[in-house]
């Protein structure tokens, strides 16, 4: 009886490498995000863009093979968009649209309400080296992301972890607000 059980095998066995790649190229290409908001931190946008590019590179190979898991592109995009909004709110005290940034909606949503933290991060050095004005550039930018996202209301089948995230901006929001009283 030939049921094509070796032929299934086959084809799990190449989708299973594929994912093998996939997670490898996620792992490197979060640390080089997470390494690009602390060289964003240091003020060093030389370095962040250094490790935005790397990110960026193995985005472009990844893309190729990763549509068979898009769970884990949409966390791999959400990371670099994160490190991206952060980059742009810190040079240019602008946020970019998720077209500019070339990511999908849910990876951008979920990135700008992460980029809330990194923030307020900000926000408090400005307040640690007397910048209020800065500090409250900062701030205000982390009101109108959340003000922008409010009035999204969608299932976690539909958008992802956005509901939880967006309530840790808010507590976030409410946080910095007191700094700044």
């Amino acid at each position: 009886m030939d049921l094509g059980i070796e032929e299934i095998e086959k084809t799990l066995m190449k989708k299973e490498e594929q994912f093998d790649k996939v997670h490898v190229k996620n792992r490197e290409i979060v640390r080089s995000c997470s390494n690009a908001i602390k060289a964003i931190h240091a003020k060093d946008m030389d370095e962040a863009k250094k490790h935005l590019k790397v990110a960026e590179n193995e985005l472009n190979a990844i893309e190729k093979i990763a549509g068979e898991f898009p769970e884990q592109l949409n966390h791999i995009l959400q990371e670099y968009a994160e490190a991206k909004i952060v980059l742009s709110a810190v040079e240019s005290k602008k946020i970019p649209s998720f077209k500019e940034l070339g990511v999908n909606e849910i990876s951008y949503l979920n990135g700008l309400l992460d980029a809330t933290g990194e923030l307020k991060r900000e926000m408090y050095e400005s307040l640690r080296k007397k910048d209020k004005k800065l500090a409250e550039q900062y701030f205000k930018m982390m009101e109108e992301i959340y003000d922008a996202l409010l009035p999204l209301r969608f299932s976690n089948s539909v958008l992802p972890e956005f509901r939880r995230k967006q309530d840790i901006a808010r507590i976030q929001i409410e946080q910095a607000r007191g700094e700044l009283l």
